[in-house]
């Protein structure tokens, strides 16, 4: 029987009874902090910004973990929902609204859209076989016949197109539906809607452990299938990758980053306010350097070049933390300057999380002619309806008035 355990986001909790193997396993995670108490007992911190449901197993030991956002699920879905566009999750704001947890309250909104979309009937499509037969259909693979049957007409190795079910877009829903269906504390009705949605995609294969997940590309004929199949990969997405340097460690669960999610729900609701004007919106933009060697790369988070231009005009960095007050952090404006001077720009903007009011504050750091910071705070504790007018509210600084066009 494995150990659970409930965190909430960068809250201590104290007194946790753990053996020395199972502190050893939560440390080797990186998901939380673990510190001995004097009188007995350790200190546990989910501190390192990862939110959702885990299962850590060793030889020695395991323990189920949950970690529950600071945030609102239903808010938080605001933010997963803006920031992956064609996640569709209005539809199913009241049902998150019922739910406390993460992990549930996102394989209950799966399955409903799974359900919603399936009920048109499974999507089929065709594919690729390749295969041998004792009958010759669609095309004789000539070069593998000749290498493996060494001139024998029969078995015959053939290529050919068939109408199936087995094809990418049901494959990620199958593999979705059955490690959702591996967590603890789904409702019942959730855990009986995503086993009928196992029965509705009977005959689509499984997926290969460890294998890249198949590619799809969003058309006329999978639309109705566009939101679950968004789901489906953030919670394929969301599982082993931050812990491949512990090979004794095994995992299975989802795990969502947090300063990823407000990352991409900041840089995304920033290129949709700048869409009007025109220019270009980049992020994670990788063509600068610090140094004439080209050996120090920046990688800013958000880079605004305006129409005609192929040099940038602002500059944005994103950070899911609490800024210091009208102070600062010194090194989150070491880097900011770093970005201005390379790009050759007066002004750069810093975007918290969370901070002493949502007023802009103004730096101006030393130098010839300078170079001014602008530290924005986003309210993430107010409804979802008037977070994006904040953004706007950076973006008309990174822009002021703006001209009706099309933006890249």
């Amino acid at each position: 029987m494995s150990e659970v355990l409930r965190l909430t986001e960068h809250r201590p909790q104290r007194g946790v009874p753990l053996t020395t193997a199972q502190a050893a396993l939560l440390t080797m995670s990186k998901l939380v902090t673990v510190a001995p108490e004097p009188g007995g007992g350790w200190c546990v911190t989910a501190d390192r910004e990862m939110v959702g449901a885990i299962r850590l197993s060793s030889a020695q030991t395991s323990i189920d973990l949950t970690i529950t956002p600071k945030l609102p699920v239903r808010r938080l879905f605001f933010l997963l929902g803006h920031a992956r566009k064609g996640v569709d999750w209005h539809r199913h704001t009241t049902s998150v609204q019922e739910q406390q947890e993460l992990v549930p309250a996102i394989a209950h909104a799966f399955a409903r859209m799974c359900e919603r979309a399936l009920n048109q009937g499974v999507l089929q499509g065709y594919s690729t076989i390749e295969e041998s037969a004792t009958v010759l259909r669609g095309r004789l693979r000539t070069a593998d016949q000749i290498r493996h049957r060494f001139g024998q007409p029969l078995p015959a190795e053939i290529r050919y197109d068939d109408h199936t079910v087995d094809i990418p877009e049901n494959r990620l829903l199958l593999a979705a539906t059955r490690k959702l269906l591996r967590e603890r504390d789904l409702a019942p009705a959730t855990r009986a809607l995503l086993r009928r949605i196992l029965v509705r995609l009977d005959g689509v294969s499984p997926l290969v452990y460890g294998q890249s997940l198949p590619a799809w590309r969003p058309n006329r004929l999978n639309s109705r299938l566009h939101s679950p199949l968004r789901l489906a990969e953030l919670v394929l997405g969301s599982g082993s990758y931050e812990f491949k340097e512990s090979p004794g460690l095994r995992v299975d669960g989802l795990v969502l980053r947090m300063w990823q999610v407000f990352e991409d729900f900041v840089t995304r609701a920033l290129a949709d306010a700048l869409r009007p004007t025109g220019g270009r919106c980049l992020t994670q933009d990788r063509r600068f350097y610090l140094d004439h060697a080209k050996s120090a790369k920046l990688r800013p988070d958000f880079v605004y070049e305006p129409p005609g231009s192929h040099s940038p005009s602002g500059v944005v960095d994103v950070k899911y933390k609490q800024v210091k007050g009208a102070k600062g952090n010194t090194g989150d404006l070491y880097q900011m300057l770093a970005y201005c001077t390379r790009l050759g720009l007066p002004e750069g903007h810093l975007v918290y999380a969370a901070g002493p009011g949502t007023a802009t504050t103004r730096h101006h750091l030393h130098g010839e002619p300078g170079v001014t910071i602008h530290q924005h705070v986003l309210d993430l504790d107010t409804e979802p309806e008037a977070l994006l007018p904040q953004v706007d509210t950076i973006a008309d600084a990174i822009h002021p008035g703006q001209e009706q066009s099309p933006c890249s």
